[in-house]
């Protein structure tokens, strides 16, 4: 098929292949089940690094300066700036073309943006799909760039082997941050923006609230002070994170963490597919009878649901597909 030979191609290192893959992925091609079958043994050599925080907290230059950082080390880097959907495409309203310009011609580094396409958890299952290509693909490093939109985005912890919390003077009383749930998925916060009032106020609060809240008995998880323009603290960010990947290398609550995720992962996406097999159905089956009923008024969905429960031909004709 021809999406043998694209894959063949991304794996010798093509990145105009790597790039159609993404979009099959994107655009959930009936063939990317056998894609990701072949190229998941290739996967798991890639750092991925996580950056999450709200709208406005200088993510973008963050990741922009850590990829620099990467550079210099001679790693490769995929970016993957992940913003809302569009309300009418479904895809990502900013561009990568918007960030990061300065690292388009530098062939060690791949930026692409993707949309949420309304993933509860703030990263789409196609987002999820595209770190393992780009792991594939041989990056050394995986740099995520979540909406960043408080509970929404706690699924970036399933794929991140380290988590960066960005937060600003302006993100608001640190006692709401640990009610979002950042407090649980951070490995690093930052206070971006520094200079302005309130920065060294909220680190303060942030260190009394992990003092109180111990997430990560065995990391201490550091608050850093960061201006991304003129570079200020940058480096010891950096440093930090180089930390914490060596830190979690090969200890027992990463891996069963991994094993968590690899579970979740197994079942999120045959939801996704019985999802779509369901939305499509709409034929002489007994479950698209029953949903014309349902959208008629003349049945109640939880009926409906027992009925198709207590059919084993019905669940088959769905299902076995």
């Amino acid at each position: 098929m021809k999406e043998q030979k694209i894959l063949e191609q991304m794996l010798k290192g093509d990145v105009l292949a790597l790039s159609k893959l993404i979009s099959l992925v994107e655009d959930r091609s009936a063939d990317v089940l056998k894609i990701m079958a072949k190229l998941y043994p290739k996967t798991g050599r890639a750092q991925v690094v996580g950056v999450t925080g709200p709208p406005g907290a200088g993510k973008s230059t963050l990741v922009d300066r850590l990829t620099e950082l990467f550079r210099k080390e001679g790693k490769k880097v995929g970016i993957l700036a992940v913003d809302p959907s569009s309300p009418f495409s479904g895809g990502a309203i900013l561009g990568d073309r918007i960030r990061m310009q300065r690292h388009n011609a530098d062939a060690g580094v791949f930026i692409r943006s993707m949309s949420t396409r309304g993933s509860h958890g703030g990263l789409s299952r196609a987002t999820k799909e595209v770190v393992h290509l780009l792991d594939a693909f041989g990056f050394d490093v995986v740099l995520i760039e979540t909406v960043g939109v408080g509970q929404t985005e706690l699924d970036v912890i399933d794929l991140a082997h380290t988590v960066v919390v960005v937060l600003v003077p302006e993100s608001g009383d640190s006692v709401q941050t640990m009610k979002a749930g950042l407090m649980e998925i951070a490995d690093v916060f930052v206070v971006n923006k520094a200079d302005r009032e309130g920065a060294a106020r909220l680190a303060a609060d942030l260190h009394v609230l992990l003092g109180l809240v111990e997430t990560k008995p065995e990391w201490k998880v550091p608050v850093l002070l960061t201006e991304a323009e003129p570079q200020k603290g940058i480096q010891e960010l950096y440093q930090k994170i180089l930390e914490h990947l060596s830190f979690i290398k090969d200890r027992e609550p990463r891996e069963e963490r991994r094993r968590q995720y690899r579970r979740r992962e197994l079942v999120e996406i045959l939801i996704d597919i019985f999802r779509e097999r369901l939305l499509l159905e709409n034929g002489n089956s007994l479950f698209g009878k029953l949903i014309r009923e349902v959208e008629a008024g003349k049945r109640n969905p939880y009926d409906a649901v027992i009925k198709i429960l207590s059919d084993r031909e019905s669940l088959a004709q769905i299902f076995g597909k």
